[in-house]
């Protein structure tokens, strides 16, 4: 990656100048790290910039509630277009590509998109777990199940936190009767998140042979598709929103 390779230089630069002005090299050591740092964060922080600054396009403009299925999907093919913008510093900064990738996939599944969904969540990144467990939710209908359990796994490794993919993956398994998985599910859930009341009373529901109630995850749930809401949710709004974070 360019940023990486540009720091890498300005590290042995300064190395080498501290090397020249009559220390050793062991001398220009650690100045020469400290400008490799100094330099890469400095990049890094650039182009998270310019990419919030794509982001922050794409949520202004999908906020609003649509007016129609068109309008929707008029609106996610400008979100995809503006998102399309930052893959051009995919080349400068780790995992760029990968996040936008993810980030594209969710837009085209919430308009149903299902084809352009699957091809973006392939290049996306395991470390959204939004996407990952949204991939979990497109596999399962189309009746990948063992897809399904691969996506939705990679969720609960970055989403363990999260009770809204415990639940939702809980559900597509009792979907495809499988009962006895989707208890173990919502056990591990509770075993990561001891205080969360909701997918607690969620693991009582099924340990009481009752119905798996999604309420509680709404207006996240919705976004799924899984099920129809009362209103078409806004795209943007009442769910996770989409924000560009730096791994390095």
């Amino acid at each position: 990656m360019y940023n990486l390779l540009i720091s890498l230089a300005v590290g042995i630069v300064v190395a080498l100048l501290v090397k020249f002005a009559g220390f050793s090299i062991w001398a220009g050591l650690v100045p020469g790290l400290i400008a490799a740092l100094g330099t890469f964060i400095f990049l890094a922080r650039r182009v998270a910039t310019r990419i919030q600054a794509l982001m922050t396009t794409v949520q202004q403009d999908l906020q609003s509630q649509p007016t129609s299925q068109k309008d929707a999907q008029g609106r996610v093919d400008r979100a995809v277009k503006t998102l399309e913008k930052g893959l051009v510093y995919d080349k400068w900064q780790f995992m760029v590509g990968p996040e936008i990738h993810a980030q594209i996939g969710m837009l085209k599944y919430m308009v149903k998109d299902h084809d352009g969904a699957q091809a973006a969540f392939s290049k996306g990144s395991s470390r959204n777990y939004m996407a990952k467990a949204m991939e979990g939710a497109l596999r399962y209908q189309r009746k990948d199940f063992a897809g399904m359990k691969t996506a939705f796994e990679s969720a609960t490794k970055s989403g363990k936190k999260e009770a809204i993919v415990w639940a939702v993956y809980a559900w597509c398994l009792l979907q495809n009767k499988e009962k006895d998985e989707a208890l173990k599910v919502l056990g591990r859930g509770v075993e990561e998140n001891p205080k969360d009341e909701k997918l607690k009373a969620s693991l009582a529901q099924l340990q009481n042979d009752k119905r798996l109630k999604m309420k509680p995850y709404e207006p996240l749930w919705w976004q799924f598709g899984l099920e129809a809401p009362p209103t078409m949710p806004p795209m943007g709004g009442g769910g996770r929103r989409m924000q560009f974070v730096t791994r390095r």
